[in-house]
Protein backbone atom coordinates (compact mmCIF):
# COMPACT_ATOMS: atom_id res chain seq x y z
CA UNK A 1 0.00 0.00 0.00
CA UNK A 2 3.20 2.07 0.51
CA UNK A 3 4.40 1.94 -3.02
CA UNK A 4 1.45 3.15 -4.24
CA UNK A 5 1.60 6.63 -2.83
CA UNK A 6 5.74 6.77 -3.24
CA UNK A 7 5.11 5.91 -7.20
CA UNK A 8 2.48 9.13 -7.13
CA UNK A 9 4.74 11.30 -5.50
CA UNK A 10 7.42 10.45 -7.99
CA UNK A 11 5.32 10.93 -10.88
CA UNK A 12 4.29 14.36 -9.60
CA UNK A 13 7.49 15.29 -9.09
CA UNK A 14 9.40 13.91 -12.29
CA UNK A 15 6.58 16.32 -14.45
CA UNK A 16 6.78 18.93 -12.07
CA UNK A 17 10.68 18.88 -12.89
CA UNK A 18 10.32 18.57 -16.71
CA UNK A 19 7.63 21.30 -16.55
CA UNK A 20 10.19 23.85 -14.79
CA UNK A 21 12.88 22.44 -17.09
CA UNK A 22 11.29 22.78 -20.93
CA UNK A 23 11.80 25.52 -22.93
CA UNK A 24 8.82 27.38 -23.39
CA UNK A 25 6.87 27.10 -26.75
CA UNK A 26 7.61 30.74 -27.70
CA UNK A 27 11.22 30.39 -27.46
CA UNK A 28 13.97 28.59 -29.98
CA UNK A 29 16.73 26.97 -29.98
CA UNK A 30 19.82 26.38 -32.54
CA UNK A 31 22.88 24.43 -32.01
CA UNK A 32 26.16 25.30 -33.34
CA UNK A 33 28.53 22.90 -35.01
CA UNK A 34 31.07 22.20 -31.89
CA UNK A 35 27.71 21.91 -29.57
CA UNK A 36 27.02 25.55 -28.99
CA UNK A 37 23.68 26.01 -27.91
CA UNK A 38 21.87 29.03 -28.71
CA UNK A 39 17.85 30.36 -26.83
CA UNK A 40 15.83 33.40 -27.85
CA UNK A 41 12.68 34.16 -26.48
CA UNK A 42 10.60 34.88 -28.07
CA UNK A 43 11.10 33.90 -31.94
CA UNK A 44 7.15 33.70 -32.89
CA UNK A 45 4.25 35.95 -33.35
CA UNK A 46 7.21 39.26 -32.53
CA UNK A 47 5.95 42.27 -33.04
CA UNK A 48 6.25 44.38 -36.39
CA UNK A 49 6.97 47.36 -34.88
CA UNK A 50 9.66 45.93 -32.63
CA UNK A 51 10.44 43.48 -29.51
CA UNK A 52 12.55 42.67 -27.37
CA UNK A 53 13.84 39.40 -27.28
CA UNK A 54 16.06 37.68 -24.72
CA UNK A 55 19.09 35.38 -25.66
CA UNK A 56 21.20 33.04 -24.09
CA UNK A 57 24.10 30.50 -25.19
CA UNK A 58 26.23 28.06 -23.22
CA UNK A 59 29.15 25.80 -24.12
CA UNK A 60 31.12 28.79 -26.68
CA UNK A 61 34.46 28.52 -27.25
CA UNK A 62 35.75 31.34 -24.98
CA UNK A 63 39.08 31.94 -26.58
CA UNK A 64 36.85 33.33 -29.40
CA UNK A 65 34.98 36.07 -30.06
CA UNK A 66 31.52 36.62 -30.97
CA UNK A 67 28.61 39.36 -31.83
CA UNK A 68 25.00 38.40 -31.30
CA UNK A 69 22.60 40.34 -33.26
CA UNK A 70 19.34 40.16 -35.51
CA UNK A 71 20.53 39.38 -38.99
CA UNK A 72 19.76 38.14 -42.37
CA UNK A 73 20.30 34.58 -42.94
CA UNK A 74 22.44 33.95 -45.83
CA UNK A 75 22.56 29.99 -45.25
CA UNK A 76 24.99 27.49 -44.28
CA UNK A 77 28.94 28.29 -44.67
CA UNK A 78 27.89 31.88 -44.96
CA UNK A 79 28.45 34.56 -42.33
CA UNK A 80 24.55 35.92 -41.36
CA UNK A 81 24.88 39.08 -42.62
CA UNK A 82 23.55 42.49 -42.74
CA UNK A 83 22.69 42.17 -39.26
CA UNK A 84 21.04 44.85 -37.28
CA UNK A 85 23.02 47.61 -35.78
CA UNK A 86 26.12 46.37 -37.69
CA UNK A 87 29.02 45.54 -35.95
CA UNK A 88 28.08 47.91 -32.47
CA UNK A 89 31.21 47.10 -30.28
CA UNK A 90 29.61 48.94 -27.28
CA UNK A 91 25.90 47.37 -27.37
CA UNK A 92 24.63 50.40 -26.87
CA UNK A 93 21.65 50.49 -30.00
CA UNK A 94 20.51 47.16 -28.40
CA UNK A 95 20.66 45.46 -31.87
CA UNK A 96 23.94 44.06 -31.26
CA UNK A 97 26.49 42.43 -28.64
CA UNK A 98 29.99 42.04 -28.80
CA UNK A 99 30.84 39.22 -26.12
CA UNK A 100 34.66 37.77 -25.92
CA UNK A 101 36.87 37.28 -22.59
CA UNK A 102 40.09 38.00 -24.30
CA UNK A 103 39.48 40.98 -26.67
CA UNK A 104 42.21 43.66 -27.93
CA UNK A 105 42.91 46.13 -25.91
CA UNK A 106 40.89 48.67 -27.40
CA UNK A 107 38.16 46.13 -26.45
CA UNK A 108 38.64 46.02 -22.84
CA UNK A 109 36.11 47.55 -21.29
CA UNK A 110 33.68 47.08 -24.37
CA UNK A 111 33.03 43.37 -24.86
CA UNK A 112 31.84 41.30 -22.49
CA UNK A 113 33.27 38.54 -21.15
CA UNK A 114 31.50 35.03 -21.34
CA UNK A 115 30.23 33.33 -18.11
CA UNK A 116 30.74 29.81 -16.97
CA UNK A 117 31.18 27.25 -19.55
CA UNK A 118 31.31 29.60 -22.50
CA UNK A 119 27.90 30.97 -21.78
CA UNK A 120 26.49 34.56 -21.83
CA UNK A 121 22.87 36.10 -21.74
CA UNK A 122 21.88 39.68 -23.34
CA UNK A 123 18.60 41.54 -24.98
CA UNK A 124 18.09 42.11 -28.57
CA UNK A 125 15.75 44.85 -29.82
CA UNK A 126 14.24 43.53 -32.95
CA UNK A 127 12.11 44.55 -35.61
CA UNK A 128 10.50 43.16 -39.23
CA UNK A 129 13.28 45.17 -41.15
CA UNK A 130 16.88 44.87 -41.52
CA UNK A 131 18.07 48.22 -43.22
CA UNK A 132 15.98 47.16 -46.71
CA UNK A 133 15.54 43.71 -46.15
CA UNK A 134 11.96 42.45 -45.23
CA UNK A 135 11.94 39.78 -42.36
CA UNK A 136 8.33 39.17 -43.20
CA UNK A 137 9.40 38.01 -46.43
CA UNK A 138 13.39 37.23 -46.20
CA UNK A 139 14.61 34.65 -43.37
CA UNK A 140 16.08 36.68 -40.36
CA UNK A 141 17.90 35.08 -37.51
CA UNK A 142 18.64 36.05 -34.04
CA UNK A 143 22.64 34.56 -34.74
CA UNK A 144 26.15 34.35 -32.98
CA UNK A 145 29.11 34.56 -35.42
CA UNK A 146 32.74 35.40 -34.95
CA UNK A 147 33.92 38.92 -34.02
CA UNK A 148 36.04 41.01 -36.30
CA UNK A 149 39.01 39.60 -35.42
CA UNK A 150 37.96 36.53 -36.56
CA UNK A 151 35.42 37.49 -39.80
CA UNK A 152 36.00 34.15 -42.01
CA UNK A 153 35.81 31.67 -38.66
CA UNK A 154 32.33 29.91 -39.03
CA UNK A 155 32.74 27.62 -36.11
CA UNK A 156 30.86 30.16 -34.02
CA UNK A 157 28.03 30.42 -36.55
CA UNK A 158 24.66 29.59 -35.01
CA UNK A 159 21.22 30.46 -36.37
CA UNK A 160 17.77 30.92 -34.32
CA UNK A 161 15.16 31.68 -36.84
CA UNK A 162 12.77 34.53 -35.96
CA UNK A 163 8.92 34.98 -37.44
CA UNK A 164 6.92 38.09 -36.72
CA UNK A 165 2.83 38.56 -36.11
CA UNK A 166 0.42 38.63 -39.29
CA UNK A 167 -0.28 42.33 -40.27
CA UNK A 168 -3.31 43.45 -39.28
CA UNK A 169 -6.10 43.89 -41.36
CA UNK A 170 -7.62 47.17 -42.44
CA UNK A 171 -11.86 47.01 -41.39
CA UNK A 172 -13.25 49.01 -45.10
CA UNK A 173 -14.95 51.18 -44.14
CA UNK A 174 -18.86 51.49 -45.33
CA UNK A 175 -20.79 53.94 -46.58
CA UNK A 176 -23.96 54.94 -46.84
CA UNK A 177 -25.64 55.90 -49.49
CA UNK A 178 -27.60 59.51 -49.12
CA UNK A 179 -30.58 60.80 -50.37
CA UNK A 180 -30.89 63.59 -52.54
CA UNK A 181 -32.87 66.47 -50.93
CA UNK A 182 -36.71 66.93 -52.49
CA UNK A 183 -36.20 70.09 -54.60
CA UNK A 184 -38.52 72.68 -54.30
CA UNK A 185 -39.57 75.91 -55.90
CA UNK A 186 -38.39 77.10 -59.55
CA UNK A 187 -35.59 73.87 -59.51
CA UNK A 188 -35.80 71.92 -63.14
CA UNK A 189 -37.72 68.59 -62.24
CA UNK A 190 -35.39 65.87 -64.24
CA UNK A 191 -38.68 63.34 -63.86
CA UNK A 192 -40.64 63.70 -67.32
CA UNK A 193 -43.83 65.55 -67.48
CA UNK A 194 -46.87 62.59 -67.12
CA UNK A 195 -48.70 62.43 -70.45
CA UNK A 196 -51.83 64.43 -70.34
CA UNK A 197 -55.09 62.14 -70.30
CA UNK A 198 -56.78 62.56 -73.86
CA UNK A 199 -59.27 64.85 -74.09
CA UNK A 200 -57.38 67.57 -72.15
CA UNK A 201 -56.83 70.90 -72.88
CA UNK A 202 -53.98 72.03 -75.01
CA UNK A 203 -53.56 68.20 -76.37
CA UNK A 204 -53.22 68.33 -79.68
CA UNK A 205 -54.92 65.24 -82.75
CA UNK A 206 -53.30 66.51 -85.73
CA UNK A 207 -51.25 69.04 -87.21
CA UNK A 208 -48.72 71.36 -85.34
CA UNK A 209 -48.07 70.92 -81.85
CA UNK A 210 -50.32 73.35 -79.98
CA UNK A 211 -48.68 75.85 -77.78
CA UNK A 212 -47.99 75.49 -74.06
CA UNK A 213 -51.50 74.84 -72.28
CA UNK A 214 -52.52 76.37 -69.07
CA UNK A 215 -54.80 74.70 -67.37
CA UNK A 216 -57.89 76.10 -65.08
CA UNK A 217 -57.62 75.86 -61.64
CA UNK A 218 -60.35 72.55 -60.38
CA UNK A 219 -63.62 74.39 -58.59
CA UNK A 220 -63.18 75.36 -55.05
CA UNK A 221 -59.15 75.05 -55.27
CA UNK A 222 -59.35 79.41 -55.51
CA UNK A 223 -56.82 81.32 -57.09
CA UNK A 224 -56.31 82.12 -60.41
CA UNK A 225 -55.39 79.77 -63.19
CA UNK A 226 -51.74 79.62 -63.80
CA UNK A 227 -49.75 77.20 -65.77
CA UNK A 228 -49.28 73.62 -64.61
CA UNK A 229 -46.19 71.71 -64.33
CA UNK A 230 -45.66 68.34 -64.40
CA UNK A 231 -46.46 67.38 -60.87
CA UNK A 232 -50.00 69.42 -61.00
CA UNK A 233 -50.83 67.53 -65.05
CA UNK A 234 -50.27 64.22 -62.69
CA UNK A 235 -52.94 65.38 -59.79
CA UNK A 236 -55.14 66.82 -62.46
CA UNK A 237 -55.56 63.65 -63.86
CA UNK A 238 -56.06 61.70 -60.85
CA UNK A 239 -58.70 63.72 -59.46
CA UNK A 240 -60.28 63.01 -63.20
CA UNK A 241 -60.37 59.49 -63.38
CA UNK A 242 -61.62 59.34 -59.69
CA UNK A 243 -64.48 62.06 -60.61
CA UNK A 244 -65.19 59.78 -63.40
CA UNK A 245 -65.51 56.54 -61.51
CA UNK A 246 -67.85 58.22 -58.73
CA UNK A 247 -69.85 59.19 -61.69
CA UNK A 248 -69.80 55.69 -63.26
CA UNK A 249 -70.67 54.33 -59.65
CA UNK A 250 -74.35 56.84 -59.48
CA UNK A 251 -75.19 55.48 -63.05
CA UNK A 252 -74.67 51.77 -61.64
CA UNK A 253 -76.89 52.72 -58.54
CA UNK A 254 -79.46 54.24 -60.31
CA UNK A 255 -80.07 51.53 -62.96
CA UNK A 256 -80.71 49.14 -60.05
CA UNK A 257 -82.58 51.90 -57.72
CA UNK A 258 -85.44 52.64 -60.10
CA UNK A 259 -86.68 49.27 -61.11
CA UNK A 260 -86.81 48.01 -57.89
CA UNK A 261 -88.52 51.20 -56.86
CA UNK A 262 -91.14 50.78 -59.86
CA UNK A 263 -91.84 46.65 -59.16
CA UNK A 264 -92.47 48.08 -55.49
CA UNK A 265 -95.42 50.48 -56.61
CA UNK A 266 -96.89 48.24 -59.22
CA UNK A 267 -97.22 45.73 -56.12
CA UNK A 268 -98.63 48.01 -53.82
CA UNK A 269 -101.09 49.21 -56.44
CA UNK A 270 -102.40 45.38 -57.06
CA UNK A 271 -102.34 44.95 -53.08
CA UNK A 272 -105.18 48.17 -53.28
CA UNK A 273 -107.21 46.92 -56.26
CA UNK A 274 -107.68 43.62 -54.30
CA UNK A 275 -108.36 45.11 -51.48
CA UNK A 276 -111.05 47.12 -53.40
CA UNK A 277 -112.47 44.39 -55.20
CA UNK A 278 -112.40 42.10 -51.95
CA UNK A 279 -114.55 44.92 -49.92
Amino acid sequence: MRALPRAILTTILITVSIGVGSTPAHAGTGRGPAGQTLTATPTSGVARTGATVTVTGSGYDVTKGIYVAFCVDNGAGVAPSPCGGGADTTGSTGASHWISSDPPSYGEGLAAPYGPGGSFRVTLTVNSRIGTVDCTVSRCVVASRADHTRAADRSQDVRVPVTFAAAAVATPTRTQAVAAPATTGGAARTTPPAAAPAGAAGTPTGGAPAPTATAVAPAGTGGAAGPVGPADADGQAQVTRVSAASDTGRWWLVALVVPLLGAALLAGLRRRRRRRATS
